[in-house]
């Protein structure tokens, strides 16, 4: 995505990602963490505001900080980093509410064109996996690297 983004700081091994969002609140401290939740590769992308008392992840705080599309490009490239350095990988992402669901809906039908040429993309209806398709109300979303042949 050739959108604004924050730069990340990866993990050695690519699998979590800091970063800090900069906006109408202030500075606030983001986490991305994939996570293996079925072989053989099929990984979550967890994402939130890190909690300053515990370091975990909070993924349902509002931050409301002005800088959505900025913070969901950024999220959108920890995808396409970690994919680089784990290409068999499956990434699963779902909403942790309705509203954050729809709201990824809406930001990969946005740039499902950039997107489709890296990335074969999947979304969860009625219990089904089926490829990506805009004005569909997915519960949750799936999307390999495409390999060149």
């Amino acid at each position: 995505m050739n959108s604004d983004k924050y730069p990340l700081k990866a993990s050695e091994n690519y699998i979590s990602f800091e970063f800090t969002s900069e906006g109408t609140n202030g500075t606030i401290h983001k986490k991305i963490i994939f996570t293996l939740i079925e072989q053989p590769n099929i990984w979550n992308l967890g994402f939130g505001d890190v909690n300053n008392l515990t370091g975990e992840i909070d993924d349902l705080i509002k931050s409301d900080n002005g800088d959505i599309d900025k913070v969901l490009a950024t999220v959108a490239q920890s995808v396409i980093t970690f994919t680089e350095n784990h290409p068999e990988s499956l990434v699963f992402a779902e909403g942790s509410t309705p509203i954050r669901t729809r709201l990824y809906r809406i930001g990969i039908s946005q740039n499902f064109k950039e997107i489709s040429e890296t990335f074969l993309v999947w979304g969860l209806l009625n219990d089904e996996w089926q490829p990506f398709e805009r004005n569909t109300d997915y519960k949750a979303f799936l999307v390999k690297r495409k390999f060149d042949f």
